[in-house]
């Protein structure tokens, strides 16, 4: 996406926090897709300087050609786009996805409102990692609902300074972690 378009995915985050802010105490984020736990591995590999294989992990499931696909995919993408990993929105603009700046938006828009926000797993925390790039206030608003079975997962828990309320053996958790605590 184009550093335009990455802005207008985390300002639409913002946004819908904005419109709720008056009727939430908490604000809770999720994600619901395919093929995500690949950019998100990405972003966690350029924002914490980990190689790709640590911080990968089989998503829904992929079998082992796939599995060292998905890798071959993250690595040309980072060595191809080059994000700056200390440039939120650079990272979100070449190797994130819309749904993850959205969420990194309702982050932000939950520190501005002063709120507390629940990450839910692997793509959430790639979320929050691109939010404190962008605003690293944001981690005080930012509660870590379960670890992830992903592999990245606990990595980015850490540079995020979180330590996870519960251990589900959720893979990725797609809102089900926000909503349990």
């Amino acid at each position: 996406m184009t550093r335009q378009d990455a802005i207008r995915s985390v300002e639409s985050g913002i946004l819908i926090v904005e419109e709720l802010a008056d009727s939430m105490d908490v604000f809770g984020v999720g994600d619901m897709g395919i093929a995500n736990t690949t950019p998100s591995a990405a972003i966690a590999a350029a924002a914490t300087g980990t190689p790709v294989a640590d911080v990968t992990g089989r998503g829904t499931g992929v079998n082992d050609s796939q599995f060292e696909q998905k890798m071959a995919v993250i690595r040309r993408a980072l060595e191809i786009n080059r994000p700056n990993p200390k440039d939120g929105l650079d990272l979100l603009a070449k190797v994130g996805g819309y749904e993850i700046g959205g969420i990194a938006g309702a982050i932000l828009g939950s520190a501005i409102e002063r709120k507390p926000v629940v990450i839910d797993g692997f793509i959430t925390a790639a979320g929050a990692l691109i939010a404190c790039l962008l605003s690293p206030a944001s981690a005080d608003y930012m509660i870590a609902a379960h670890r992830s079975v992903e592999n990245g997962h606990k990595i980015m828990l850490k540079r995020l300074g979180k330590e996870p309320l519960l251990d589900l053996s959720l893979r990725l958790g797609e809102g089900t972690g926000a909503a349990w605590p």
